[in-house]
Order: structure tokens, then C-alpha cells, then sequence
């Protein structure tokens, strides 16, 4: 059975990189019937907190990444841990290393100034008998040839021992090391494919010895590419959000951003939307590209458009509940979510948007925008809208067509251009001339607060225009 896991580190935000990860790692679990796990890689005690595991929780939720069980968590498997490197030292395939810090920044520092690469010389390798102090534990690396392996993505990979260090399996603390940890809980909850970025490969040949150690057959790899901005560098908060809580601030639905990921380094033809049942039945690491991918933040607005615009009322109402509530924006009169989205999913790139641009509907008009004012409303304008204010008085039917017969009479009959009495309605209604046709605006905000609202709006607006017409 195909098992595949995420095992992000707590340390900080869910980068949307290690997201795709993540999405990569439970698509080609799930198109094969296998199991997708998560597994929490928190031996860095100083910068794991319970926050950021609740950040990676709560993101891998709101995506419906969800694994098949329960999270792991490697601080829970130190006794575990010390079993095997316990196994380790008593076969002699790892041995413990007494040499003090400034012995190996000495080290290094001699390997630099003489151009070779920084690794440790296996001074501890065979003299520590009857040793005693602090210590680490290090693996025995083969010292002569070389490691071999066929990379899913990247293709045949090899690496000379001579390159590799004697690996630091446990430090001078008693806490594991990541490349130690990895292999063991790969091996113990049967991982069989290893979905990871690039930026691992050098670990690669490191854990193939602890594979071949512990007489483990190896887990196919696969290197997903690196990330990019727009502007070909590594992704990174000078471009955008680049969390995924930050994308769900931002106004994305996971939907529009699990369909970008899905489009960073792998591709199926030309198609470009896909469900996440379309990714799984399609998905595969052969279609995954070797090249560095780039994600691109139009591209996600665009695809969060077509998701606001296509999904159904059910789908969309929590997110946009989620998003009224954040604004403060209280709906207890005034039209309902299910009303809104027709009028404002194709007007919206994100709920945010969406959001802000239908809240004059719940909230009175507190600030009116004066370019707007200044180009479309004059004395004439505002006879106008008194005299429309008795006429929409009058409508015994409050419906859109209603109301559009009743506007469209009353220009004809007083020789205005639609857009004339249209932009001034939309000022004194909302404070600005942003918002859907005029007749579903005004049958969505209902007969009586319509007329309050032109009530209240044309004297203040007449003042406002007094006051502008004063001389300084």
C-alpha cells in the first residue's frame, strides 16, 4: 500500500510551499487507495511552540488536507529514538564523538582557508575508549564509493561517500537529530514514497545509509522544485502572503489556492481548473517538472473569481460568514449571503473584496465620496432624487423590473441620460458610485430603507455642495 506523509516543522508559519508538499504527498495517496499521514517534526525544542503546531493544523484543516491519523509528534518517540541508536552503537555502526566546539570551529575554519569542504574528520572514529564528558553520538559513514538512487522527479542521482559527514545522530543535549528521526519514523509507520522539496536532496544519501543500517529497504524519493516569485526568487513575504492562514486573511478560498499549488511544477495538457477530485484521478510525479516553478498572485486572484463565481451558496457561506464577522460587519437586517452572491461574486477577485463591497447594505452611510459628489450631483440632481424619493414612494410592487420602469420612465420623461440619475441614487444610497445595476441595488435593500436613506442623504448632500460652493 502507498503511505506518503507531511511532516512540517513548528518553527514558525505554514509556508505555501511546504503546502504543496503536502498536497503532492496526499494526491498521489489517495489515486493510489494508500494512506496520507502527518507527522509533526518538533526535536527542535527552542523554536517548536504549540502555536505554530495549531497554525499547521488549523491550515492543513481549512485546505481539507486531513490525514488518515492522528498527527505523530517525534518529541512523544524519544525513547524510541534511543532504542535504536542504543541498536546502532552496540553493532558498532556509530560511535560517540568527544570533540569540543572550538576543536571543530577550528576544523572548519582550516577546511575553508584551504578550499575544501567543511566535514568532520573522524578524529573521534576509533579513540574513544575509556573517554568520558559531553558528547555526541555520530553514524559511521562509509567512508570509500558512493550512494546511488533513482529520484522520482529528479532522475538518477549519485553522491561519493568521500563528500558525505559522519552524521550527528544524537546530540550532546540526548535530543535526535532531524536525518536520524526522519528514517526512523519513515521506516516505523511504513512510508513508502518520500514527497519533499528539493532543498533535501543532500540529506538524501545521508538517510540511505541509515536505510541500509537498520537493513530497511529504501522509500522512493521524489524532489518537488523550489518555489518562485514573479520575479524569479525565492517566494518570500516581499512577495505577498506566503502562509496559508495569511491567504485565508487575505480573502482566497482554499479551493482557488490548492488549484494554483496544484499548477506550481506539475501539469496535466493545458487544462487549468481542476476539483480536488480532478487532481487526484489525474495526478502523478512522472507530470511533476524538474524546473523551479512560479507562483503567481494574478493567477490566484483570477482563480479565486472563478471559484466565488461557480461554487455553490453552500460552499461559499462560511467562508464569507467568516470574513463579515472578521470586518465587524453585522448582518442581522438587510439582505442574505445567498442574495448577495450572484450580485457581487463577479464583481469580487477575493471574500475580502466581496465582503467590503456589499457591507453598505447593514451599515448607514458615514462618509460620502466627494470626487464623486463633485462630478455627479448638483442642485438639479438633488430635485431630482426628491422627486424620485415620492415616486419610489408610491411602488406598490418593490421588485427589480419595477424599479427599473421606474427609473427608466422618469428619464425619459425629464431627458436624462441614465447615468445621470443613476450615479447620484448610488452616491446617497451607499456614499460612493460603486455597486451592482441600480434596480437589484434598491430591491435588495428594501423600499423602506431605501427612501430613509434618500431622506437622510439629500440635505447632507446639499450641504456638502454649499460648502464647496462657498468662496474661500
Amino acid at each position: 500500500m502507498v503511505v506518503t506523509r507531511f511532516a512540517p516543522s513548528p518553527t514558525g508559519y505554514l509556508h505555501i510551499g511546504s503546502v504543496r508538499t503536502a498536497l503532492f504527498s496526499y494526491l498521489y495517496a489517495k489515486k493510489h487507495q494508500g494512506k496520507f499521514l502527518l507527522r509533526i517534526e518538533d526535536t527542535d525544542r527552542e523554536r517548536s511552540t504549540e502555536e505554530a503546531v495549531q497554525v499547521i493544523l488549523d491550515g492543513l484543516a481549512w485546505l481539507g488536507l486531513e490525514a488518515d491519523e492522528p498527527p505523530i509528534y517525534q518529541t512523544h518517540r524519544f525513547e524510541r529514538y534511543q532504542q535504536v541508536i542504543d541498536g546502532l552503537l552496540e553493532k558498532g555502526l556509530a560511535y560517540r564523538c568527544y570533540c569540543s566546539k572550538e576543536r571543530l570551529e577550528t576544523l572548519r575554519a582550516t577546511q575553508l582557508e584551504n578550499k575544501q569542504k567543511p566535514r568532520y574528520d573522524g578524529h573521534c572514529r576509533y579513540q574513544t575508549a575509556g573517554q568520558t564528558g559531553p558528547h555526541v553520538i555520530r553514524f559511521k559513514t562509509p567512508e570509500t564509493g558512493a550512494v546511488t538512487f533513482q529520484d522520482a522527479v529528479k532522475g538518477p542521482i549519485t553522491i561519493a561517500n568521500a563528500e558525505l559527514d559522519d552524521l550527528v545522530l544524537q546530540r550532546s543535549d540526548s535530543t535526535p537529530t532531524y536525518n536520524f528521526c526522519v528514517v526512523v519514523d519513515d521506516i516505523e509507520t511504513g512510508v513508502t514514497h518520500v514527497i519533499r522539496g528539493d532543498d533535501h536532496i543532500n540529506n538524501t544519501p545521508k538517510q540511505i545509509h541509515l536505510y541500509h543500517a537498520l537493513g530497511k529497504p529504501l522509500p522512493i524519493f521524489a524532489h518537488l522544485p523550489m518555489i518562485l516569485g514573479e520575479d524569479a526568487k525565492k517566494l518570500s513575504k516581499r512577495h505577498g502572503a506566503v502562509s496559508v492562514l495569511e491567504c485565508r486573511e487575505a480573502g482566497f478560498l482554499p479551493q482557488a489556492l490548492l488549484n494554483a499549488l496544484v499548477r506550481l511544477g506539475w501539469a496535466c495538457g493545458d487544462k487549468e481548473l481542476f476539483s480536488v477530485e480532478e487532481m487526484t484521478q489525474l495526478f502523478d510525479l512522472a507530470g511533476v517538472n524538474q524546473a523551479s516553478a512560479c507562483f503567481s498572485y494574478d493567477k490566484l486572484r483570477w482563480l479565486n473569481q472563478h471559484y466565488l463565481k461557480t461554487l455553490s451558496y453552500e460552499v461559499l457561506k462560511p467562508h464569507l460568514d467568516y470574513h463579515f464577522e472578521k470586518l465587524g460587519i453585522s448582518r442581522l437586517s438587510g439582505p442574505s449571503t445567498e442574495q448577495l452572491i450572484p450580485l457581487f461574486a463577479p464583481r469580487s477577485q477575493t471574500l475580502v473584496e466581496f465582503c467590503k463591497s456589499c457591507q453598505f447594505f447593514y451599515q448607514p452611510v458615514l462618509q460620502y465620496d466627494t470626487e464623486a459628489l463633485a462630478k455627479h450631483v448638483t442642485e438639479e440632481t438633488l430635485a431630482h432624487l426628491q422627486r424620485l424619493t415620492s415616486l419610489l414612494a408610491e411602488l406598490s410592487h418593490w421588485e427589480a423590473h419595477a424599479i427599473h420602469d421606474c427609473l427608466k420612465n422618469y428619464v425619459t420623461e425629464h431627458q436624462l441620460k441614465f447615468p445621470q440619475l443613476a450615479q447620484p441614487i448610488r452616491i446617497a444610497l451607499t456614499g460612493s458610485i460603486q455597486s451592482p445595476a441600480i434596480d437589484q441595488t434598491l430591491a435588495m435593500m428594501g423600499q423602506t430603507e431605501v427612501l430613509s436613506r434618500l431622506r437622510q442623504a439629500i440635505p447632507i448632500l446639499k450641504e456638502m455642495l454649499d460648502r464647496e460652493a462657498k468662496p474661500l
